[in-house]
């Protein structure tokens, strides 16, 4: 019999907590809930009944952590990029065609990599 999990959630380390949360708070508009203390501190953030993301106190891998994709569902991906990036985001590939949509990849500040996606008949800028 398969086993299928009740909740996905993502897990990353961070470096810097506090810096974690506030960029995902200001680029996502997330809030994470700061949970234990000291050395065993971590961000929690319910994003759906069944999904959640989580960051660890640690050094980040590079390479070792799955991508996380957002969803734009009504377009505005160049605007997304541009803030991100303004908000200490690297991009690593910029807009650019996505199957059935347009999608971008950046760095979030611990290097993390981080998607968009949005649907082709959506505008690029909602500007």
């Amino acid at each position: 019999m398969p086993f299928r999990p009740s909740e996905t959630c993502l897990v990353y380390h961070s470096a810097d907590l506090d810096r974690t949360a506030r960029f995902y708070r200001e680029a996502f508009d997330i809030d994470f809930e700061k949970r234990g203390s000291g050395r065993d501190a971590f961000l929690f953030a319910r994003l759906g009944p069944d999904f959640s993301i989580s960051f660890n106190q640690g050094q980040p891998e590079v390479g070792k952590s799955p991508i996380m994709t957002f969803t734009l569902a009504d377009g505005g991906i160049a605007d997304a990029v541009s803030a991100l990036a303004a908000n200490g985001a690297t991009i690593v590939a910029p807009v650019g065609a996505a199957p059935q949509g347009h999608g971008a990849v950046l760095l979030d500040p611990d290097r993390h990599r981080l998607g968009l996606y949005q649907p082709a008949s959506k505008p690029l800028s909602l500007r």
